[in-house]
């Protein structure tokens, strides 16, 4: 699939204005069109964000290369839309408007579904400026023949979904959200109404587990038929591929779940390499096969956070001396699976305690680490929640996903 281009060529880039009578503070809204309107809809983001001292720049060049083709393998699936908001010649907004065909292909009762269009990637000065774009929006996803937006996304559910809802004064992890609390009551002013909220769990990893915990990980290592090992990262694609078959088994039948295509997984996996470590990522095997994973990353966001976005001309030295031994105060597990077969089973639980387990004691022996942050996890998914309580965990982060009829 591609960008889909403007259909309305008077209103492409600022001459767009010229001949017309626009009244002072009017939003006008136009199709993001050219190089620098492109420019303009990254840049919006870290000038409107730069006083919240919870907000991590993201690096420029990820910013550009997740709205463009070719670069982003989700536009392979999907037809998009860049919005722009001005007062006059001021950007003062930005929304991304798509339609994920790998998404509408889902059944509806798994949160997507035919007819469910997308919008996400809001930035806006105010309230004025937030219902225009969120409207042009639901306008451009109603003339593509879509009957239900479910947003916001920004752009895939694998990417940054949900407007987050708790944890305002918390700087998020790598691959998480962060947007002003205005927002989310700009969203609710526009008749939306909760689809499903997305928790994130805040755990200190320095105190050992509750005894029962204890007693259920050393019951598993008691267990012949139970092996827990580190991914082998000489075998790269090997193992993604293999994390990629438990994960589409075991979250395929989960409220947004949306398969992965194959230029998503390479993707995926070159842009991770740098920041995989052999000793954080875990494969659960039982009786000799492959039957769960739980993947932890270092928090890349703790030294991105001073870099403003930009790597040079000196900040590239700094990641790359980080990259070769990374220090950081925060794991974050993004995604664990178990076989759909043994899901709901002592086994399940008992494996996913011993992974956790294993990763925390090498994330404070080798990486310095002192909390971690699980998520995000549904908010009635019982058996990923029922873990991260039982553990001493609880929830520091919550993102909402709203959806309304078109």
């Amino acid at each position: 699939m591609r960008q889909i281009e403007p259909q309305f060529p008077d209103e492409i880039g600022l001459p767009a204005n010229k001949g017309k009578i626009v009244a002072q503070g009017e939003v006008i809204i136009t199709p993001v069109s050219g190089k620098s309107d492109r420019k303009a809809f990254i840049d919006l983001t870290y000038r409107l964000n730069a006083g919240d001292p919870a907000w991590v720049p993201p690096l420029r060049m990820e910013a550009e290369e997740l709205i463009t083709p070719g670069k982003n393998p989700f536009f392979e699936h999907a037809d998009v839309q860049l919005f722009l908001a001005r007062r006059g010649l001021a950007v003062v907004g930005r929304i991304s408007a798509h339609i994920d065909h790998l998404a509408i292909a889902m059944p509806t009762s798994q949160g997507m579904g035919p007819g469910t269009g997308n919008w996400g990637l809001l930035e806006a000065e105010d309230e004025a400026v937030a219902r225009a774009l969120i409207t042009r929006a639901e306008a451009w996803l109603r003339e593509q023949g879509m009957t239900r937006v479910l947003a916001p996304l920004s752009m895939s559910i694998w990417e940054e979904p949900g407007q987050l809802i708790k944890g305002f004064d918390h700087s998020p992890t790598v691959m998480m959200g962060h947007q002003p609390e205005r927002y989310n009551d700009y969203i609710l002013g526009l008749d939306y109404q909760l689809a499903k909220t997305l928790n994130c769990y805040e755990l200190d990893i320095r105190p050992d587990f509750p005894p029962l915990i204890q007693r259920i990980i050393a019951s598993g290592e008691k267990n012949a038929k139970i092996r827990i090992r580190n991914v082998d990262k000489s075998k790269f694609d090997a193992e993604a591929a293999l994390i990629l078959d438990i994960l589409n088994d075991a979250w395929s039948d989960n409220w947004g779940f949306v398969p992965f295509s194959e230029s998503e997984i390479t993707y995926a996996g070159k842009k991770f390499k740098p920041i995989v470590r052999e000793d954080l990522i875990m494969i659960a095997e039982y009786e000799g096969e492959p039957v769960a994973f739980m993947m932890t990353l270092p928090d890349l966001n703790e030294v991105l956070k001073p870099m403003g976005g930009k790597l040079f001309p000196f900040n590239w030295a700094k990641l790359l001396l980080w990259l070769r031994k990374p220090k950081v105060r925060t794991m974050r597990v993004p995604l664990m699976g178990v076989r759909k077969r043994l899901q709901s089973s002592r086994l399940a639980s008992q494996l996913a305690f011993m992974m956790i387990e294993y990763i925390r004691r090498n994330s404070i022996r080798d990486y310095g680490a002192t909390r971690s942050e699980i998520g995000w996890i549904l908010e009635d998914n019982q058996g990923m929640n029922a873990i991260a309580e039982a553990i001493d965990s609880h929830v520091n982060k919550s993102y909402a996903i709203y959806d309304k009829a078109l």
